[in-house]
């Protein structure tokens, strides 16, 4: 495990009942503003067992850090420290805008999770480029993602994503477009088939000639068969790179904390059953030949390893972290390797879809 990791669990262990008693969105704040100051990483945690090749491109681990950490790449240029294999920053819209009103992200402590309602709260494109030009002037051993959105009142959004495309891809090793947040209105509708593909069409145009990169699609857990039978469709047709399993669920069940029944996506630990299901899901749909990466409700290695043997190549975390501290990274990473040699895996990309 890093130094780093260790040292930040060990502060985070002696800081969480004061982080915690600290309204959630400042002592999100609070954090980035203590890891921006943190050098660049010059090196990322990898071995032969953990690294992997992932739509073309070269991951040194599996584990990466969801969007909603650093929507405006303040900070990716420390997350190596902590064991991220790579790291997706957004969401990202063409304009800046303010999000939905606080308060709007509440801990659910009793049930190891997180409701939000942001509503792609950021400071644009246009001010997260100059701190990725800045950020790839100086390196990052890890890929680099760029999560891309629609402004809330856009008129057009399928032209705000081919914006988002045109501005970020000279910059990203790839995109994601993200349609699948509850907190922006009518946005979910974008999955639909014939949104989905107009989408996808607006979004390869707009890649700039030389500089196209692969493109992620994230979708909601909340979805029927048919949906995910019409998204695997719409991937190959439109020669989608992968597929990110899942953002957050409204849907409700079995919550004991007090803000359980705020609006808003439910991330954390009672997503966890869900989010391996869809995995499972898109993986049989498509015959174990679309790449997935999973996220939502993986906390450990087990979780993680649960993921890739259910179809999944990469995993991401975040709102894990608010219970598990800074060092999860590393230690899921660790310990997949563990499990790898424990299960007779040379590598992780082995393991990939072997439940089935």
């Amino acid at each position: 495990m890093s130094l780093f990791a260790s040292l930040t669990d060990t502060a985070y262990a002696l800081v969480r009942p004061i982080v915690h008693a600290t309204d959630g969105e400042a002592a999100h704040n609070l954090t980035l503003n203590a890891l921006a100051p943190l050098p660049r990483a010059r090196h990322a945690l990898t071995s032969p067992v953990l690294a992997t090749e992932f739509a073309g491109l070269h991951f040194p681990n599996p584990v990466g850090v969801a969007p909603g950490f650093d929507k405006d790449a303040r900070v990716a240029h420390a997350m190596p420290h902590f064991g991220f294999g790579f790291v997706e920053v957004g969401t990202l819209t063409p304009l800046p805008q303010d999000g939905n009103p606080r308060p709007r992200l509440f801990r659910l402590v009793e049930d190891r999770a997180v409701i939000n309602r942001m509503g792609f709260n950021n400071g644009g494109q246009a001010a997260a480029a100059e701190r990725i030009r800045c950020l790839r002037r100086y390196g990052l051993p890890v890929p680099l993602g760029i999560n891309i959105g629609a402004n809330k009142d856009s008129a057009d959004r399928i032209a705000d994503y081919a914006k988002g495309a045109a501005a970020m891809a000279p910059l990203a090793d790839y995109l994601t477009v993200n349609i699948s947040s509850p907190n922006t209105p009518g946005l979910r509708a974008l999955q639909d088939k014939g949104a989905l593909e107009a989408l996808l069409d607006g979004v390869a145009a707009a890649q700039p000639a030389g500089a196209a990169k692969p493109v992620f699609l994230k979708v909601a857990p909340d979805l029927e068969t048919a949906d995910i039978d019409d998204i695997v469709a719409v991937a190959f047709d439109k020669g989608l790179a992968a597929v990110i399993v899942s953002n957050t669920t409204i849907e409700r069940s079995a919550l004991v904390s007090r803000h359980g029944g705020e609006a808003g996506g439910l991330s954390g630990a009672p997503l966890a059953e869900l989010a391996l299901r869809r995995v499972r899901d898109f993986h049989v749909a498509s015959g174990g030949k679309l790449p997935l990466v999973a996220a939502g409700g993986i906390a450990s290695a087990d979780d993680a390893w649960q993921r890739i043997r259910a179809g999944a190549g990469l995993i991401q975390i975040y709102s894990a972290m608010v219970y598990e501290g800074p060092g999860l990274a590393a230690r899921i990473a660790h310990g997949l390797e563990e499990l790898a040699a424990r299960n007779g895996f040379a590598s992780i990309s082995d393991a990939v879809g072997t439940a089935h």
